[in-house]
């Protein structure tokens, strides 16, 4: 099988020929029909983070493909289904977080393409225990994206506990960005969009936000407090400016969720007198639960949101990665195999 591999955090990826792995006990074989990049993907293959990868391995964890092969343990009925290869790979199932339904929090976990071989193969294990099943509603272009971008923003929205009518400021338009202008609509939010680039804060226009703020061309925090502040501010963009200016841009009562992880493991300073008066929420969200994505996936075959994805080549891997990191891509790539 062909697959993208990682051999050195300062090297391209490989296209490599490798064998067709084997399930062991617990384990599924996927055969690939799409894979999304997710910016955490160039961030493993860079080892950009504190908690590196061990090279060589396998990037991805938006996969969508059907299972071929079961190993030990395994029903024999999942052969044939299509699922998802999320970044929760495994979780023990057991831990005060697993069995209270936050699996993403189990300090036992894995997680796929990067402490486990991941999706950018023709063919990829998981396990059993961390597959979701994709509906027929939704294609598998469609389902690669909704398995990172979509789950870790719905659940942004989620532990945001908006209210309609509650003003969410999506500071960053892209990948996750344009995802979570539609989950804050669908739960009643009016909604701004923050970006430094038109052609993004168009698109979240066209995808119903009803406030757009270019970060280029003026203060965001300013621009949101113009209009009342926000309620809610989510943070997508992975640099350390915009963290700080969605803290500024937040009303008495306001939540800043956290959800892009900077490179360089930056700080926020908090004020503490004005978070303490203002009544104010510093939040961290970590993707979603498998409960989590069956519930975006169960939106999305309902016609409530919309992915806007391009597909590539796995041949252009390389190419794929500059074009994210220098902002080519409107929102989301897609591997087809």
């Amino acid at each position: 099988m062909k697959a993208a591999v990682v051999t050195d955090f300062s090297k391209p990826l490989e296209i490599q020929e490798l064998p067709v792995p084997r399930p062991g006990s617990d384990q599924v074989l996927v055969r690939m029909e799409t894979s999304g990049l997710c910016h955490t993907d160039i961030h493993a293959a860079h080892g950009d983070w504190p908690v590196r990868p061990n090279p060589p391995f396998i990037p991805g964890h938006e996969g969508i493909g059907r299972v071929e092969a079961v190993g030990a343990g395994v029903p024999a009925d999942l052969v044939g289904r299509r699922v998802a290869i999320p970044w929760l790979g495994s979780s023990c199932g057991h831990c005060r977080y697993c069995v209270s339904g936050w699996e993403t929090l189990c300090e036992s976990q894995v997680n796929s393409g990067y402490s486990i071989d991941g999706a950018y193969a023709e063919y990829a294990l998981a396990y059993a225990n961390g597959i979701v099943q994709v509906p027929d509603g939704v294609t598998s272009v469609d389902a690669a994206p909704l398995t990172c971008a979509g789950v870790t923003t719905y659940k942004a929205i989620k532990v945001a506990k908006v209210v309609p009518a509650e003003r969410v400021a999506v500071f960053g338009v892209g990948g996750l960005g344009h995802m979570a202008v539609q989950y804050a609509r669908v739960v009643g939010g009016f909604v701004t969009a923050v970006d430094i680039e038109d052609e993004k804060l168009e698109l979240a226009e066209e995808l119903g936000a009803d406030h757009l703020v270019n970060a280029a061309k003026e203060d965001p925090a300013e621009a949101i407090r113009r209009v009342g502040g926000a309620d809610v501010a989510v943070v997508l963009a992975a640099k350390p400016g915009p963290f700080e200016q969605a803290f500024r841009s937040l009303r008495r009562g306001g939540r800043l969720v956290m959800v892009a992880l900077p490179a360089d493991n930056a700080t926020l300073a908090v004020p503490i007198f004005e978070t303490v008066l203002g009544g104010i929420s510093v939040i961290g969200s970590i993707v979603g639960t498998r409960e989590d994505l069956s519930e975006v996936f169960a939106l999305h075959a309902a016609g409530r949101t919309k992915v806007i994805a391009q597909t590539r080549d796995l041949a252009d891997v390389n190419e794929c990665f500059d074009d994210v990191v220098n902002g080519r891509v409107p929102a989301r790539l897609v591997f087809r195999f």
